[in-house]
């Protein structure tokens, strides 16, 4: 996948409007419900945060989410909302070996998320546990992923589904030579 000039940067974007507004760290985890340690991790990049994540920083710190991960285009014509291909949110690993297309509208963070994920060879999307009794639905759309959850490991292949738990650290990799892509559907 061709890199992005325009695609947001989630950490510096967080440390920008956290400091415009005066907040410290600990002011801010307060207020959003996230540690002060995942938003440490966040604005160094060392974190991949979830689309719930992102919406709760953005509630806190009074942005739209769309304007927070840097998606600003809605259009509406009629009952049907259309965003530009350049203006869905996306979230990077540190690496940028991950992508993670924001699929989702806001009003279902923390219910069913949606994301469009790219997986470079080498890459990986490593993640902490999740709330319990959250799963994920994992359907590779090209490539093959190796996905852990807990310590089991199956391989995925073009075509299939892996559907696991997530209240466990959990970790999607891509072992082959060319770049992996699946629709990934968290479930909390």
């Amino acid at each position: 996948m061709a890199e992005r000039s325009n695609a947001p940067a989630i950490g510096p974007r967080l440390q920008q409007l956290r400091k415009e507004r005066g907040l410290t760290l600990d002011e801010l985890a307060a207020a959003s419900s996230v540690s002060r340690s995942m938003l440490s991790q966040i604005e160094r990049g060392q974190a991949n945060p979830t689309l719930a994540i992102v919406w709760h920083l953005s509630q806190a710190l009074g942005v739209e989410l769309s304007e927070f991960v840097g998606g600003r285009r809605i259009e509406r014509r009629g009952r049907i909302e259309v965003t530009a291909a350049s203006f869905v949110p996306e979230i990077r690993t540190e690496d940028g070996n991950c992508v993670m297309r924001i699929l989702s509208p806001a009003q279902e963070v923390g219910k069913t998320e949606l994301y469009h994920l790219t997986v470079a060879p080498g890459g990986e999307l490593v993640s902490d546990a999740h709330a319990r009794g959250s799963t994920e639905h994992l359907s590779v759309l090209a490539g093959e992923l190796i996905v852990t959850s807990g310590d089991t490991n199956a391989a995925v292949g073009t075509g299939a589904i892996a559907r696991y738990p997530v209240d466990v650290p959990h970790a999607i990799r891509n072992h082959g030579v060319l770049p992996a892509q699946a629709l990934l559907v968290v479930m909390s």
